[in-house]
């Protein structure tokens, strides 16, 4: 991602992606999902697709030909166009846990690098205490690593884990090819998957984030751009350099963003407080990337988002009406999905939306039970509700794709999750016991009442049936006689009428 614009192409970022754009990844269609007739496109012939579905054709639309890169001679040159992932060599480095923790850790840096549109050709692990702060990897591992670059003609090292600015442009001068890290791949793929004016607003500022610090150029972007003896009034001493330019307008440019996003999230917090207000539930569906969570929330309210077999394939949340078998409203969102180590910066630029996780009633935290190491997951899910203030928030652990997973897999997470849900977003089995469950864990409602409403009134009427819970209901020659429990605002609209009962 260069930040010259029009001053030039002298000053970029170091191991940066793309920006956020209505970018393609190539990508198959999620089995979670495609065959779902909530989420399957087109339903009967001559009905319209569902969004999703348009969406999925979209992203696919535009694919990457294998073969077809630029190879450049000065390695410098790559930092004067957009990042293009095409043939990728993975490095990581291994400073604890067991050989299958690493190998899990490669696993899913290389479905990262997919999900981007990389063809990945080889990876490479080594053990070390602590990553080398020259070169990440070492001197000798990094004259090895270049030996597989140029053996199999790759363009693109990236690194399983966050370089400092120093180490990757020392390992660049070592392998002589791009060299990037975890943090600017998940930028890149973020920054294709970003569909709203929000996500790419977000998207757009965590990159800066990560891109300040990682300025660098060549040639004049290094010189003064004003100043000197012969200047004029106000001109003389020693200048700004390009690069110092850059960072002000790199800094000017994420104020703006920032004010932005708080314009944004102010239609987001009007919506929040109704809902509040009437007293609606909120269960927010949370849990790693691509372990099913679109999937669910179109089997359970038909939402027809987007589903598809990548890591981060849906950014931008999204939130739809349901109903408790016995009638009660409340309202169920999915959230960007998580993973390993995720950027802080991403963090910092998703509060807003993450806060509709830590301001819910229940959190639904979905699991991919076949996953190689869905431990790990859950781990890594619950760190990040930590990080915003989300792990006081009841959790209900669902474990989805268990059609697809080891039955002594999904006996073990029982054993460490006891009050777990099995289902398969995909079949649709265990749905029925998820939407049980959902309901036995939303908050009791504390208000009872038993009233008389006239027939004039039927909106109080819906409103019970939307926001409580109805243990009895018939229909007299003056109004309709209710039992039920409701929320307190409701209750107090109910009063009138409990003496015409009696």
């Amino acid at each position: 991602m260069s930040t010259a614009d029009e001053h030039g192409t002298d000053t970029a970022a170091e191991g940066m992606g793309r920006a956020p754009s209505d970018g393609r990844a190539s990508g198959a269609a999620d089995p979670y999902g495609a065959e779902d007739p909530l989420t399957a496109g087109g339903g009967p012939q001559g009905s319209d697709p569902e969004p999703g579905q348009l969406d999925l054709e979209e992203r696919n639309a535009l694919r990457r030909v294998a073969g077809l890169s630029t190879e450049l001679e000065d390695v410098t040159e790559v930092e004067y166009r957009s990042l293009r992932l095409e043939r990728v060599v993975l490095i990581g480095v291994w400073t604890g846990g067991t050989q299958a923790d690493a190998d899990n850790s490669l696993i899913e840096l290389k479905q990262l690098a997919e999900t981007a549109g990389a063809r990945v050709l080889e990876g490479l692990t080594q053990r070390r205490s602590r990553p080398d702060p020259a070169t990440y990897i070492g001197r000798g591992k990094a004259e090895e690593l270049a030996g597989v670059v140029a053996a199999t003609g790759a363009d693109t090292v990236i690194c399983d884990g966050e370089l400092a600015p120093g180490q990757l442009r020392q390992l660049e001068e070592a392998v002589r090819v791009k060299v990037i890290d975890r943090t600017a791949l998940i930028l890149d793929i973020f920054a294709q998957h970003a569909r709203s004016s929000e996500g790419k607003a977000q998207v757009e500022l965590a990159q800066l984030n990560y891109l300040l610090p990682r300025l660098r150029g060549w040639g004049h972007s290094l010189s003064r751009q004003a100043g000197g003896s012969s200047g004029g009034v106000g001109l003389r001493g020693p200048g700004e350099t390009k690069i110092e330019t850059d960072r002000r307008r790199i800094n000017t440019k994420m104020a703006k963003l920032r004010r932005k996003l708080a314009q944004m999230s102010t239609a987001r917090e009007i919506k929040r407080d109704r809902r509040r207000t009437r007293q609606v539930p909120a269960v927010s569906i949370a849990g790693y990337t691509n372990a099913g969570k679109s999937s669910l929330l179109n089997r359970l309210t038909g939402a027809g988002v987007l589903v598809e077999d990548a890591l981060f394939a849906t950014l931008d949340p999204t939130v739809r009406r349901a109903q408790t078998p016995d009638g009660r409203a409340f309202t169920l969102s999915d959230t960007v999905g998580f993973v390993r180590h995720l950027p802080h910066q991403l963090v910092e630029a998703f509060r807003s939306t993450l806060e509709d996780v830590a301001d819910a009633d229940l959190i639904v935290h979905v699991v991919d039970a076949s996953h190689p190491d869905p431990e790990q997951q859950l781990a890594s899910v619950r760190e990040v509700f930590a990080d915003i203030g989300a792990q006081d928030v009841p959790e209900l652990v669902v474990l989805n794709k268990t059609d697809a997973a080891d039955p002594v897999d999904v006996k073990r997470l029982r054993t460490r999750e006891p009050d777990a849900v099995e289902v398969s977003a995909r079949t649709g089995e265990g749905v029925d016991a998820v939407i049980a469950a959902v309901a036995a864990a939303l908050p009791e409602l504390q208000n009872e009442v038993r009233v008389l409403v006239p027939y004039d009134r039927g909106d109080l009427v819906s409103r019970v049936h939307q926001e409580g819970r109805i243990v009895s209901e018939e229909h007299t020659g003056e109004g309709t006689a209710l039992h039920a429990w409701v929320p307190a605002l409701l209750a107090g609209k109910l009063r009138e009428y409990e003496a015409a009962l009696s």
